[in-house]
């Protein structure tokens, strides 16, 4: 099933694509760089870094800027391209600083001048999630 996802995307399926993949699949909130070194210690940092450029690339995940200085990872929905129009709103909690996708909450389609081409946006709600209110 993990394989078969990596190979929807043209992503040759190898041992620490399927981990970083599963990883990010188990998380119920966004995943840094440093938070998947936790998880899978014995993994080499640069690998892992260019294993989730490389789904990022191939629109299996998605990063998140969420203001807290640190990337954030979270895996995209099936037939996301990634593109304006796909995206949506990010929850970033203040107190336990874990970030959400509201996947059902898209971004609002906002017309740019004339001459702009907008390749990405990124919305982000900051306040307390409900495990913490």
């Amino acid at each position: 099933m993990d394989e078969q996802k990596l190979e929807n995307r043209n992503i040759k399926p190898t041992p620490i694509r399927i981990l970083v993949l599963r990883t990010l699949l188990n998380s119920s909130v966004a995943l840094s760089l440093s938070d998947i070194e936790m998880v899978l210690e014995r993994a080499d940092k640069a690998t892992l870094y260019r294993t989730l450029k490389t789904f990022e690339e191939k629109k299996l995940i998605h990063s998140i800027d969420d203001g807290t200085g640190a990337v954030k990872y979270a895996i995209c929905e099936e037939n996301c391209e990634c593109k304006p129009q796909d995206q949506h709103i990010h929850f970033h909690c203040v107190k336990c600083k874990e970030t959400y996708c509201l996947s059902h909450a898209k971004i609002p389609q906002t017309k740019v001048p004339s001459g702009f081409k907008a390749d990405s946006v990124n919305m982000v709600y900051r306040g307390t999630c409900a495990s913490c209110s």
